[in-house]
């Protein structure tokens, strides 16, 4: 029997091909797994304990498919309180991590052939959601020139009959990048003028170290944009699979349909933990977000002291480096990392074309491990860029 395209031409992602070479590296010593934006802290322990209580209160039935109340109000609170954005509870709709979200928000918002205009070097999940939903994936390049923030007039060059969604995302993976607040208004004035929505990745929205992030849904003034929360990285909540999604009244109120239609509802003990976390104490994400930023600042002089370029991220947790000059291209370079080394990074081209000559290293591990491995990224690379420099060996015939 024939499967359908969607399903068989989806490519796997080359950030998890790298995860399965590295679990297939024998030998005594354990490769250190820098490819994976998966927090190393475990979940702040008041949040597990406000799940482990709602299970034993009984708390174990079907919930809402837009949500339980108690977080959708909590949500608009963090909202206002945090991201300066005015919605109502209803306006909140909650979803199986912020993947399900930026899916559901792509089917809300695609017919069969629409393009999809996605960020290069970017999440690789935006190019497979859109195709699975039906779309067609139109990537915008990201130039390391502008800091990798979109320039809206190259972006509008891009745009189609065709082009029925934007899709950005600041803090940006795997750049780091946090848009300015008028480099997003000039982005949303495109779309006002070429009719597209919006949809906005910001599920890395408290976690920056310098400039603040801000959200698109506070600058939208015309109900065309779809902001997409997670507890991930937040919370350190990741095999929780806990997100949200913001959006203009009329779509919120369709929503709730995809997701039933999806996973009929997110389990609530999960979403009643989700009240905890956002709710109280914000101790824990302070103290992950002051850890990122240390092993940042401690990993970037490693690079940089053996000649390394690599682009100091401002929010996510990650550092995208340009391996270029070691001569090889970005899989072979981490390849080579990962077979001879023991260290496993994600190839700049599973981001896109624009990816390429780059690796993306995670800072989502701890400091020892993490400066070992990008030691030995930046030994790597110096001995390779040396050897190209001195060119070949001359011929002994």
């Amino acid at each position: 029997m024939r499967l359908s395209p969607v399903a068989t031409d989806v490519p796997r992602s080359g950030i998890r091909s790298f995860g399965d070479r590295a679990e297939g590296i024998a030998g005594p010593e354990p490769v250190i797994r820098l490819e994976l934006g998966d927090p190393d802290f475990t979940t702040p322990a008041h949040i597990s304990d406000a799940a482990a209580r709602a299970v034993r209160e009984g708390h174990t039935g079907y919930a809402k498919s837009s949500g339980v109340a108690e977080l959708k109000g909590a949500l608009a609170d963090k909202l206002r309180a945090r991201n300066g954005v005015a919605v109502a509870p209803e306006q909140v709709v909650i979803t199986n991590g912020g993947t399900q979200a930026l899916y559901l928000a792509l089917l809300a918002t695609l017919t069969p052939g629409d393009e999809v205009l996605v960020p290069d070097p970017g999440f690789p999940g935006y190019r497979t959601m859109a195709a699975a939903a039906g779309g067609v994936p139109v990537p915008y390049r990201l130039d390391p020139g502008d800091g990798f923030v979109p320039d809206a007039g190259a972006v509008a060059a891009l745009v189609t009959d065709r082009t029925r969604v934007l899709l950005i995302n600041s803090p940006g993976n795997p750049t780091g990048a946090v848009f300015p607040a008028a480099a997003l208004q000039a982005l949303l004035d495109l779309a006002e003028e070429r009719d597209l929505w919006v949809v906005s990745d910001e599920v890395y929205d408290e976690m920056t170290f310098g400039r603040g992030h801000v959200s698109a849904l506070a600058l939208d003034h015309r109900d065309r944009v779809m902001s997409v929360f997670s507890f991930s990285k937040t919370y350190a909540m990741t095999g929780w699979r806990l997100g949200y999604l913001a959006a203009p009244a009329a779509a919120a109120a369709t929503l709730p349909n995809l997701v039933l239609a999806t996973v009929s509802c997110v389990a609530t003990p999960t979403q009643l933990a989700g009240v905890t976390a956002v709710s109280g104490p914000q101790d824990a994400v302070a103290e992950m977000r002051a850890a990122y930023r240390a092993r940042r600042d401690m990993a970037v002089p490693v690079l940089r002291a053996a000649g390394v370029p690599v682009h100091v991220p401002e929010g996510a947790f990650y550092l995208w480096i340009d391996v270029s000059g070691s001569g090889m291209s970005d899989m072979e370079f981490a390849g080579r990392l990962l077979e001879e080394h023991r260290v496993a990074v994600a190839p700049g081209t599973a981001f896109g074309d624009a990816g390429a000559g780059f690796v993306r290293v995670s800072l989502a591990t701890a400091a020892g491990p993490l400066r070992t491995g990008v030691t030995r990224l930046a030994g790597l690379y110096a001995a390779s860029a040396a050897a190209r420099r001195a060119g070949p060996p001359p011929y002994a015939g």
